[in-house]
C-alpha cells in the first residue's frame, strides 16, 4: 500500500481500471481494431486449405496432379435405368434417350468428352441400366457453380421419357448439392443464434441494454477474427469449416464471457456498492476469471495445431483467435461500455420478468433451486458422489464401441435430398460407380512398355482378384507422364466392404503390378481412401493431442489457484463430461438408440473428426464454468469462510450465471442438432449434451461434492512445487475495499487482486 492506495496486481483489474478511467479512449480503440481487421483482412484476401494438404496417398495424389499442371476435370454421370423389365438397354427407346442425354448435355457448352455407354461398355449386368459419362468445362473447383444448365437439360431429357429414370450424379452435381444443403443450414443456423442468444439474456438481465452488450461484443469479436483469419491465411490456409466453426465458438464464449462481467457487477451493486467499485471488483474477479479461463480455453484449441491435419489446423488456430479476441475485449472495452454507461445499463427493463427472477432468488443473489439441491449435495457428498460419477460412467461406456468414418453422400442426408436416391441405385447397379478410386500413377516414360503392361495389369487384377467388378477406365497424360485410373471398389457405399476392396488394391494388387515398375508411383485417392487416410491420420493425432491439453491445462490450473488437488480434479471432471458427451453421440448416431428424439438416423458411425474437435473444444469451454465456479469459491474461503461454506456461496451465487451461460450455450449448440446434415447434428448434439451435463451433474452435484470430501485438502500444494510461479490473485481483499470515498471512483482507491 502507497499513499493510502492498494496497488493493483493482475492484468484483468489493471486493463478494467484503465479502461473505466479512459472510457473513450477504450471504445475508440477497440472500434478502431474491428475495422482495421476487417478492412486488411478484406484487401488481403482468404487462403483456404488446398487437396494436396490433404493427408496420406490423398495428398500425394493430388501434388501429382498439381505438379503436373493438369486441370483435372469434374467428372459427371447420366444414369438411365427402365422403370420395369420390359425395356433393355439394346431397345431402341433406350437407345433414343441415350441419343437425347448426350444431346442435350452437349448443346449446354459445359461439358466435354462425352461418351456413349454402348462405346464404354457402361452397361449393367442385367441390361435395364446404362451410365453416360462426360467431364465439366473449366476448373472443377468452381464446377458446382456452373453445372445447373445441365442438370436442367438432363430433367427436361426425363420428362419426356417416362418410362425410364434419367439421373445425374458426379463430382459437380453432389459438389452443388452439398453446397446448397451445407449453406441453407448455416443461414439457418447463423440467423436463428443470436436472436435465441438474446432472447435467453433478455431473459438472465431482465434489461434490453444489458442483454444486447454480449451480443454486440461477441459479434465485433467475431467481424475481428474474420478479416485476422484472411491476414493469417497467408502463413496457415484457412477454410469454410473453420469460419463456421470460428462463428460458434466465439458466439459461444464472447457471449459467456460479458455475461460473467455484467453478473458480478451488478451483483455487487445491487449489494449497495456504488458503479465505480463494483466495476473494479468485477473486473479484479470475474475478469481474472476470465482471462485464466480464455488462455485455458485458447491452450486447448492449440491442441488442433498437432494434429498434421491442414484442416484441423486452420480450425484450431481460427477458434484459438476468437476466444483470445473477446477474451481481450471483455477485460477492455466492456468495463468502458460499462463505465460510460453507467445505470444507463439497465434500461429497457423488462418488469415481468424482474419480478419473476426475483421470486426464484433470494436477497444475497443466490439460486434457491440450487442452494436446495446443494444442500442434500453437501449433506451426503458420498452418496452424490458415487451416484452422479456412476451415472455419467455409465452413459459413458458405449464410447468404448465408437467407430468413425468420412460419412458418405447417403449417411450425411439420409433420404432428405433426390441425389441421395440416385447415389445408392447407381452404386447398387454399378458397384463403386459414385465413388470409385482413383489411381494416379507417376512414370519416367508413362507409355514406355513395362509401363502399359503394369497398368493392364493391375486392371485386370483388380476385377480377377475381387477388388472391382469393373467397368475400370484409365485416361492417359502422355505429355505430362502421368495417368489416372479410376476403379468402382466392390462394397460401394458400404464403408466396410469398399476399404476391404481398397486395401486389397493398396496391399496386394498395386505391389504385384505397379509396384514392380522401378521410379513409379501411384497413389490411391478418392471418396473411401479419403475417408481412410482421414481416420488413420486423426487416430494418430489423438495421443499428442490429448497430451498437450491435458498436461498444459494442469499446468494453468495449478499456477492460476496454486493447488494440485484443483488441479488434478479440473482434470477429472472435465473428462467425466467429454466422455459421457461421447457415449451420448454412439449411442444415437452409431447404434440409434432414440434418434428419432433428435431427428436422427443412426447411421452406424460417428464423423472423422468429430471425437478429437469435441474433445479439444468442450475440454477448453468446460474450463469457462469451472474457473468461474472455483474462482468465487476461492474467493470466498480467503475471505474467512470454512471450505463447507465457501463451496456453499460459490456454487449459489455463481448458479444464475453459469445456468445461463449454459442454456445459450446448449440453445446455439442445438440448433445445430435441427440441421439437415447429420454431421452437424452430431457436433450440435454433442456439444449441447456435453454443456449441459457440465453446468449441472458436474458442477451443481460432483464439483461441490468432491470439493466437501477433500475439505481442507482442496488447497494442497506439496513444498516441492511451491518454486513455481504464483499467478494466483488475493481474493480476500476484495470485500474490505468494497467502500471508497466521494471522488475516489476513478483512481484514489483500488482493489487489492
Amino acid at each position: 500500500m502507497v499513499d493510502g492506495v492498494t496497488r493493483v496486481r493482475g492484468v484483468a483489474a489493471r486493463a478494467g481500471g484503465w479502461s473505466a478511467r479512459h472510457r473513450w479512449a477504450a471504445v475508440v480503440i477497440w472500434v478502431l481494431f474491428v475495422v482495421l481487421a476487417m478492412g486488411i483482412g478484406s484487401a488481403a484476401g482468404r487462403i483456404d486449405v488446398k487437396e494436396n494438404q490433404l493427408p496420406g496417398e490423398v495428398g500425394q495424389a493430388q501434388k501429382i496432379i498439381d505438379d503436373a499442371g493438369l486441370e483435372e476435370p469434374a467428372g459427371e454421370t447420366v444414369f438411365i435405368q427402365a422403370l420395369d423389365g420390359s425395356i433393355k438397354a439394346t431397345d431402341p427407346a433406350f437407345h433414343t434417350a441415350v441419343d437425347a442425354v448426350i444431346k442435350a448435355v452437349d448443346g449446354t457448352g459445359q461439358v466435354t468428352k462425352v461418351v456413349s455407354p454402348y462405346t464404354a461398355k457402361t452397361l449393367s449386368k442385367d441390361g435395364r441400366s446404362a451410365l453416360i459419362q462426360f467431364e465439366v468445362r473449366g476448373d472443377a473447383d468452381t464446377a458446382p457453380d456452373r453445372i445447373a444448365p445441365v442438370l436442367d437439360a438432363v430433367k427436361k431429357v426425363q420428362g419426356e421419357h417416362k418410362q425410364l429414370r434419367i439421373e445425374e450424379i458426379g463430382a459437380a452435381s453432389m459438389g452443388k448439392t452439398f453446397k446448397d444443403a451445407f449453406g441453407d443450414d448455416f443461414k439457418k443456423a447463423e440467423y436463428s443464434a443470436v436472436p435465441v442468444a438474446l432472447g435467453i439474456l433478455l431473459i438472465a438481465f431482465g434489461a434490453l441494454v444489458a442483454a444486447l452488450l454480449p451480443v454486440a461484443l461477441a459479434l465485433t469479436a467475431i467481424i475481428a477474427t474474420m478479416g485476422l483469419m484472411a491476414i493469417v491465411s497467408h502463413v496457415q490456409a484457412m477454410s469454410d469449416t473453420a469460419n463456421s466453426v470460428m462463428l460458434l465458438v466465439g458466439l459461444a464464449v464472447g457471449v459467456d464471457y460479458c455475461l460473467f462481467y455484467l453478473r458480478r457487477e451488478r451483483e455487487e451493486r445491487e449489494a449497495g456498492r456504488d458503479a465505480q467499485t463494483a466495476l473494479r471488483i468485477a473486473a479484479a474477479t470475474s475478469g481474472r476469471a476470465i482471462i485464466v479461463s480464455g488462455v485455458t480455453v485458447c491452450v486447448a484449441m492449440a491442441g488442433m495445431l498437432f494434429t498434421g491435419l491442414a484442416d484441423f489446423e486452420a480450425m484450431g488456430l481460427a477458434s484459438l483467435m476468437v476466444v483470445a479476441v473477446a477474451m481481450v475485449g471483455s477485460v477492455t472495452v466492456l468495463p468502458a461500455l460499462l463505465s460510460l454507461l453507467g445505470e444507463r445499463v439497465e434500461k429497457g427493463r423488462l418488469p415481468f420478468l424482474n419480478r419473476l427472477k426475483r421470486g426464484k432468488r433470494n436477497s444475497g443473489g443466490e439460486s434457491r433451486v440450487w442452494r436446495a439441491v446443494l444442500g442434500a449435495v453437501l449433506r451426503r457428498p458420498k452418496a452424490a458422489l458415487v451416484l452422479a460419477a456412476g451415472a455419467l460412467i455409465a452413459i459413458a461406456l458405449p464410447a468404448l464401441g465408437m467407430h468413425t468414418q468420412n460419412l458418405t453422400l447417403d449417411q450425411e442426408f439420409g433420404d432428405s435430398l433426390p441425389i441421395v436416391g440416385t447415389y445408392e441405385r447407381v452404386n447398387q447397379t454399378f458397384p463403386g460407380g459414385a465413388s470409385p478410386a482413383n489411381v494416379v500413377i507417376k512414370a519416367d516414360d508413362i507409355n514406355a512398355p513395362e509401363v502399359k503392361q503394369a497398368i493392364a495389369d493391375f486392371r485386370t487384377q483388380s476385377v480377377s482378384r475381387g477388388a472391382s467388378d469393373g467397368p475400370i477406365k484409365v485416361t492417359l497424360h502422355s505429355a505430362e507422364n502421368v495417368a489416372v485410373v479410376d476403379v468402382p471398389l466392390i462394397g460401394g457405399s458400404d464403408q466396410k466392404k469398399a476399404e476391404k476392396s481398397l486395401d486389397l488394391l493398396r496391399d496386394h494388387i498395386r505391389p504385384d503390378t505397379l509396384g514392380k515398375v522401378h521410379g513409379l508411383e501411384a497413389p490411391i485417392t478418392g471418396q473411401v481412401a479419403g475417408s481412410k487416410d482421414f481416420n488413420a491420420k486423426i487416430v494418430g493425432a489423438v495421443t499428442p493431442v490429448f497430451a498437450f491439453v491435458v498436461v498444459f491445462a494442469f499446468l494453468l490450473m495449478l499456477l492460476c489457484f496454486r493447488s494440485l488437488t484443483v488441479a488434478i480434479t479440473s482434470i477429472v471432471l472435465n473428462l467425466l463430461s467429454v466422455g459421457a458427451a461421447y457415449g451420448v453421440l454412439t449411442a444415437v448416431f452409431q447404434h440409434g438408440w432414440g434418434a428419432s428424439l433428435v431427428g436422427a438416423e443412426g447411421v452406424g458411425a460417428i464423423v472423422s473428426w468429430l471425437p478429437l474437435f469435441l474433445f479439444v473444444i468442450l475440454f477448453g469451454l468446460s474450463m469457462d464454468y469451472h474457473v468461474f465456479v472455483v474462482s468465487r469459491i476461492r474467493e470466498a474461503r480467503l475471505q474467512g469462510r470454512s471450505t463447507r461454506d465457501a463451496i456453499q456461496h460459490g456454487v449459489v451465487t455463481t448458479a444464475g450465471v453459469v445456468t445461463s451461460a449454459a442454456i445459450i450455450m446448449v440453445a446455439v449448440f442445438a440448433i445445430f442438432g435441427t440441421l439437415s446434415m447429420q454431421s452437424m447434428k452430431q457436433m450440435g448434439v454433442g456439444l449441447a449434451t456435453a454443456v449441459l451435463i457440465d453446468a449441472t451433474v458436474i458442477r451443481g452435484v460432483l464439483l461441490p461434492a468432491v470439493m466437501a470430501l477433500l475439505d481442507e485438502r482442496n488447497w494442497y500444494m506439496p513444498k516441492w512445487l511451491r518454486w513455481l510461479p504464483d499467478l494466483t490473485h488475493d481474493e480476500s481483499s476484495v470485500a474490505p475495499a468494497v467502500t471508497a470515498a466521494p471522488g475516489d471512483e476513478d483512481h484514489d482507491r483500488v482493489v487489492r487482486v
